[in-house]
């Protein structure tokens, strides 16, 4: 159980990151055709916030060792 579980966390781990990533990629996108105001903008700069509380918990509790965020 203890091994199935800690799998899953990895897992989680590995998929907040990677949305973290690819929201800031497509952010960064938008930010260079000028169209921070959008609402596909905004929308994305509340789910950054979302994946970086996240990443903070993991942080928090010893669970992401590398300097991510």
């Amino acid at each position: 159980m203890d091994e199935k579980r800690l799998e899953a966390f990895e897992k989680m781990l590995d998929a907040v990151l990677s949305q973290y990533d690819s929201t800031t990629e497509k952010m960064a996108r938008l930010k260079a055709d000028g169209k921070e105001k959008t609402a596909t903008y905004r929308q994305l700069f509340a789910d950054k916030l979302q994946y970086q509380n996240m990443i903070s918990y993991y942080r928090a509790y010893g669970l992401l060792e590398d300097d991510r965020e």
